[in-house]
């Protein structure tokens, strides 16, 4: 196909409203600057080459969108962009058209149609059901669950991490089979051994201690009910575990026997000097039924610390400091003991695995469930009157402004009937003082 040069000699306004009404005025700007381009060709020439293009195409695809978005909805339309003419074209307008002073190239001549349709069309909304229709579907479906799951195979237990820490176990329900699963019979290379605790140990396999089950058992119930008796005559259980992954189980044992919980870094002297250490802590006096007593304020202000009637530490290896304190004040103390450890540590061991994070979570659950059985065996016998503890002493009666007036006025009353008594007692002497010197002067 031949492609002639073709000369535009039309006015500025022409052009213009042609560009305007077919392209819009993006286009129409971008016209004007082509007739510039025109005007001084030398001025432009490098910039001609290559702006004239840029800016056309530019405001063809602005007007593309502005029209895109001027509608909510149109049809698709086809837009086509052309440099060449057809020879008839060229020749047509080249005889009709006066002379032009430069010849534009024929490959920046611009030629655009347009079939956009002028009719909007209404946009299509996708089918919604209704809020019935959704719950019967979703009844239907759950109804369809039901009757289906039992079909199949038969389904195993499997094995939940968060189940011991929503339902731990009791002492009676520690079985074998429940320990092994923790994994409390692993315990560390025989190269790192602890002579102290080859009782506790059953065998050896691939260098590696295997703890005696059996064992961990017995020892696990006794430690189960030493807390459940701490816990049953009102003693405050301290739980203590630093590790990382300890501190929800230590919480949650804490939460059941209603005693106190340590999981970051334990601070050194906070037993052997509390007075400094947790002088600001919070002390509140309870009843039998553990309900809060007011008027001991000014009492227990100037107490020493508390102090935990019961430790159990599920990481003796890195609290050997807090175990050395509680030894120091006779706090008994109830310890996991892996075959690295040192059993004498600790009053109560229970020789497992404590680098399992689920024998740990084992051990403190069914501590746990036994702290809350003694407090609940505490609380029965309150509501009968049984009393399991006794007061510390020196703590006496909460105090009551009324009943501080009345003593005072008693104490007043009694030291009034004193002074006359006295003065009493007094004048009956001086009396008798007087009678015997009567009687002496009469006998002379």
């Amino acid at each position: 196909m031949m492609v002639r040069k073709a000369r535009v000699n039309v006015s500025a306004l022409h052009f213009l409203e042609c560009l305007t009404s077919e392209m819009g005025i993006a286009s129409a700007l971008a016209g004007w600057e082509y007739l510039h381009l025109q005007k001084f060709p030398a001025r432009n020439a490098i910039s001609a080459r290559h702006s004239f293009t840029t800016m056309i195409l530019r405001n063809v695809a602005t007007q593309h969108g502005r029209k895109a978005l001027a509608a909510a909805f149109k049809s698709s339309s086809l837009r086509s962009l052309t440099t060449e003419t057809l020879t008839n074209e060229a020749a047509t307008s080249a005889s009709k058209l006066p002379d032009q002073p430069a010849a534009i190239p024929s490959n920046t001549q611009l030629h655009i149609t347009s079939n956009l349709a002028r009719k909007p069309v209404s946009p299509k909304t996708s089918d919604r059901r209704s809020n019935r229709q959704v719950k019967r579907d979703h009844i239907l479906q759950r109804r369809i669950s039901r009757t289906i799951s039992q079909l199949g195979a038969n389904i195993e237990p499997y094995y939940s991490p968060h189940s011991v820490l929503l339902d731990p176990p009791k002492p009676e329900d520690v079985t074998l089979e429940l320990l092994m699963a923790s994994q409390s019979h692993l315990g560390h290379s025989t190269s790192l051994w602890n002579p102290m605790n080859q009782r506790y140990i059953f065998g050896v396999r691939q260098g590696v201690h295997i703890i005696s089950l059996e064992t961990t058992a017995a020892h696990l119930r006794r430690a189960a009910k030493v807390v459940e008796g701490v816990a049953y005559n009102g003693g405050l259980i301290l739980f203590v575990g630093t590790r990382p992954g300890q501190g929800p189980c230590v919480v949650s044992a804490a939460k059941m026997s209603k005693g106190c919980h340590l999981f970051e870094k334990w601070i050194p002297g906070s037993i052997t000097n509390g007075d400094q250490i947790l002088a600001k802590c919070e002390k509140r006096v309870v009843g039998i039924n553990d309900e809060h007593i007011d008027g001991f304020d000014e009492k227990i202000a100037e107490w020493k610390a508390l102090q935990p009637d019961l430790v159990v530490c599920l990481n003796p290896l890195e609290n050997y400091i807090l175990l050395h304190e509680c030894g120091l004040n006779n706090i008994p103390t109830i310890g996991v003991i892996d075959t690295d450890a040192d059993p004498t540590w600790v009053t109560y061991p229970i020789p497992a695995n404590d680098d399992s994070l689920r024998c740990v979570q084992v051990i403190a659950g069914v501590l746990g469930r036994a702290g809350e059985e003694g407090q609940t065996k505490r609380l029965e016998d309150a509501k009968t009157g049984k009393v399991t503890w006794l007061p510390p002493p020196g703590l006496g009666q909460p105090f009551n402004e009324e009943e501080e007036k009345a003593k005072e006025a008693a104490a007043a009353l009694k030291a009034q009937d004193r002074a006359r008594q006295s003065e009493r007692e007094k004048e009956a002497r001086l009396n008798q003082q007087d009678s015997d010197l009567e009687k002496l002067l009469d006998e002379l």
